[in-house]
């Protein structure tokens, strides 16, 4: 189910450009105007419409206490806010949401109230998406898009559509993998780049050795430079889906690893795909009794979004236009390079990086796995499923050994700490410049074997838990 935001329909392709022929970086990322038009409201209500059990009133009830009642303040989220306050104070009505009305922070163990949002849970739970896309609430989120220069129209609302997309498809070391389809670049450079791996013998190598990280790195900085190329909105552009998760492509791309050296990323182009083309993120996962599967993920973009909050409702708005390609030669928020077939276009659904996969045993539904991170997601998920799959870690040693990830641009190898100095140094001395970075990404992860239910939250993010009932 592709519920991706939409460009407003008076979005354009120029429209973050100055005089000057400069970005506007605020505007692009942080203003009314660089929000799309909203949609997990749509996919959340097509999927409780069509494949639901319960009323939106049902759902929507635990929501709404929380809301109207309130939750204690824990440390991350007191921390949070305290380093966001610059950002989140310069729209009024998120002044008034995240901080205390003398303008104080939150500290651990205050009780945190949201009544707009209660209100506006209220009403989805009444009248469903219409009540969002058609009603009050979008009555609401128009006039105040009108007010800031915002581009979201009460048409843009109402026009909004989910889509149900086939999966990409693809299989390794005799596992199915189901994962996310254009306009996610996910699926497909998951797929893309587990076919590379079948021309290694990475189980051998070992986990964290020098070799397989190399040939991983540089199956990473190919796929990525694909992604700059071929990826886009599939309403709007052919897309080489079967070229790009090619077996064929994948081994022609092997070829071209070198196990002695890092090839720059001025030496890698994306590739030619003629001869294999035919004519905030949030994430979970849920496994029930009955083998029903379900992989989610969707995003504000940035932390807290566009940190523009709807007056009136509670609704922190999203920063997606940041995710469309201001043109080819211009990284988007997160570095990462798109072609022209990505720039802002009405109607048009920007280039994703979320990643829920499912993998299938005989058929049967396995481990379903996710997380947020940005460009980081693809890289995050593919480490997982190399650790379980090729390496026979449980989902808990799998979560929790520590990443690695390339994009192409900027031409660095990011780790985490935890990996042997000595393979830090033999990677550099292969011509892979090496930086320590931060945590990457918060897998949340399921799986189904022997009989039983396995899940692990991974330790990187405060509050990330598997449940069980």
């Amino acid at each position: 189910m592709d519920f991706r935001e939409t460009a407003p329909a008076a979005a354009h392709s120029d429209m973050f450009f100055g005089e000057d022929g400069e970005v506007d970086e605020d505007e692009y990322r942080f203003s009314h105007k660089s929000s799309a038009t909203p949609a997990s409201v749509a996919g959340f209500d097509h999927l409780l419409r069509n494949y639901g059990t319960m009323s939106w009133r049902e759902v929507a009830a635990p929501a709404i206490e929380l809301a109207r009642d309130g939750v204690p303040v824990w440390e991350d989220l007191a921390v949070n806010l305290a380093r966001s306050k610059a950002r989140l104070t310069a729209n009024p009505a998120s002044r008034a949401k995240f901080y205390k009305p003398d303008g104080s922070n939150y500290e651990v163990g205050d009780v945190y109230r949201q009544p707009d949002l209660a209100w506006t849970l209220e009403q989805i739970a009444e009248g469903g998406a219409d009540a969002f896309y058609r009603g009050e609430i979008a009555r609401r989120i128009a006039a105040d898009m009108a007010k800031h220069n915002g581009l979201i129209t009460l048409e843009d609302l109402a026009g909004y559509r989910v889509v149900e997309r086939e999966p990409v498809r693809g299989t390794f070391r005799g596992y199915d993998i189901a994962a996310m389809s254009a306009p996610s670049s996910g699926g497909m450079h998951i797929v893309q780049m587990l076919n590379i791996f079948e021309n290694f013998p990475l189980k051998e190598m070992g986990y964290g050795s020098a070799d397989a990280m190399h040939v991983m790195a540089e199956s990473m900085r190919l796929a990525y430079a694909d992604r700059s190329k071929y990826l886009g909105d599939p309403d709007h552009l052919d897309l080489p889906v079967a070229a790009l998760t090619s077996k064929d492509y994948a081994a022609e791309l092997a070829k071209g690893i070198s196990l002695s050296r890092a090839r720059p990323s001025a030496e890698v182009a994306p590739g030619n795909l003629a001869p294999y083309e035919s004519p905030e993120t949030t994430h979970y996962s849920v496994l029930d009794s009955e083998g029903n599967a379900l992989v989610n993920t969707y995003t504000l973009m940035f932390s807290y979004g566009s940190g523009v909050v709807i007056d009136g409702t509670g609704i922190l708005m999203n920063n997606n236009l940041g995710n469309f390609t201001l043109r080819p030669d211009i990284p988007d928020a997160f570095g990462l390079m798109g072609s022209a077939d990505n720039q802002i276009a009405a109607g048009r659904r920007p280039v994703s990086s979320m990643t829920p996969i499912i993998v299938l045993r005989e058929g049967r539904p396995f481990l379903l796995t996710g997380s947020p991170g940005g460009s980081r997601i693809i890289t995050t998920n593919l480490q997982l499923l190399v650790n379980v799959l090729e390496h026979g870690m449980n989902i808990a040693d799998a979560t929790a050994r520590p990443r690695m990830h390339h994009q192409w641009y900027p031409d660095r190898l990011e780790v985490e700490s935890g990996f042997s100095p000595d393979v830090i140094r033999a990677l550099r001395a292969r011509g892979h410049d090496v930086q320590f970075s931060a945590g990457m990404g918060s897998l949340q992860t399921v799986m189904f074997t022997g009989g039983l239910f396995y899940g692990y939250g991974d330790p990187r993010r405060p509050g990330a838990m598997a449940l069980g009932y």
